[in-house]
């Protein structure tokens, strides 16, 4: 992740992204409109502490997640039954109110002769995840990811999160929980396919 941190692009190169500065400047604006000094001794420093927190906090978008999935294997020893990568933890940002979203993902694939690094799958949701999002989109996107890059005979993801914004304003509800699920191929064809998903996922598989 530094090395992604260290390349995210800042200046005058960007095709009009806003320099390190102008990101600074805003997060004072901020500060004032929210009614506190930036001048005062507490709040020097946080312009530049915010703007380098987003820039690891959305460093998804520099990622291009057909890299990550670039390299697959192929000596399986026959085997194309699910490959599944559960409770994988992740932190996005409600592109409503840009405030977190904590959840896990599950994600899951029928091989098709070839089959990914584990390790692959948890990335593809950090990428998707270090981004603006909705829930929904999330969930679609990690699915599409593997599907177009892998061409598996099918492809499973549910993702179980928390939204802060329910949980910090508005309805204020602490503890609620929202389930997204997007099923491709045979586990969108075969109801067995997403039985069999969804018991593993609650560990009586």
């Amino acid at each position: 992740m530094d090395a992604v941190i260290k390349n995210f692009p800042v200046g005058e190169e960007n095709s009009g992204r806003p320099t390190q500065k102008e990101a600074e400047d805003a997060v004072r604006v901020l500060l004032r409109w929210a009614g506190d000094d930036p001048s005062r001794e507490g709040l020097l420093d946080t312009p530049s502490r915010v703007a380098k927190a987003y820039r690891e906090l959305f460093s998804g978008y520099e990622l291009d997640p057909e890299d990550v999935l670039g390299r697959t294997f192929e000596e399986v020893a026959g085997y194309d039954d699910i490959v599944l990568v559960k409770d994988i933890p992740f932190y996005s940002h409600c592109e409503h109110h840009m405030v977190p979203i904590i959840g896990r993902a599950h994600v899951a694939y029928l091989p098709n002769g070839r089959v990914l690094g584990l390790s692959k799958i948890a990335r593809v949701v950090e990428i998707y995840g270090r981004r603006l999002q909705t829930q929904e989109t999330m969930t679609a996107q990690i699915a599409s990811a593997i599907d177009e890059t892998l061409r598996p005979r099918g492809v499973a993801v549910m993702i179980e999160a928390e939204h802060m914004c329910m949980a910090m304003r508005g309805i204020q509800k602490q503890g609620s929980t929202t389930l997204t699920t997007t099923f491709t191929g045979a586990f969108k064809s075969e109801p067995a396919e997403q039985v069999r998903f969804m018991t593993m996922i609650r560990g009586r598989g």
